[in-house]
């Protein structure tokens, strides 16, 4: 799998890298994208692809294992945790999505934005991303 795919982080982001890695490999579980037995990049590799310390690629996977997201191997690439057979029911991923949209919510109300030019932007930004109606 392209490590570029996998991951994207944002390092201007408020959030800190170990924490977006270890989301964004959540979400793509509960969405499907990745199942049970699929292989992650090593450390080393991903830290080259993204250009981070691995010892931020090394604190993030060891919190997905800690949730058991991933599974080590010893002398083989991790995988994705045996339990992920299948994809999250929309309900649970739409539940993964609520506290970011709550942020962006909150945001909006701080700047005094309309919602109808909130929804206009996220509009926009779904389908700047491909993502279907």
């Amino acid at each position: 799998m392209d490590n570029d795919l996998l991951f994207n982080i944002n390092p201007g982001s408020a959030e800190p890298i170990y924490r977006q890695l270890v989301d964004q490999l959540r979400r793509r579980i509960a969405s499907g994208q990745l199942v049970a037995g699929q292989e992650i990049p090593s450390a080393r590799e991903l830290a080259q692809a993204l250009a981070v310390n691995p010892m931020t690629i090394s604190k993030a996977f060891g919190l997905m294992e800690a949730e058991g997201l991933v599974e080590r191997r010893r002398g083989l690439p991790m995988v994705v945790a045996a339990q992920h057979q299948k994809a999250m029911k929309t309900r649970s991923r739409v539940e993964l999505l609520r506290p970011t949209l709550e942020k962006a919510a909150a945001e909006a109300r701080q700047l005094e934005l309309p919602a109808d030019q909130a929804l206009a932007l996220f509009e926009a930004l779904l389908e700047e991303q491909g993502v279907k109606r």
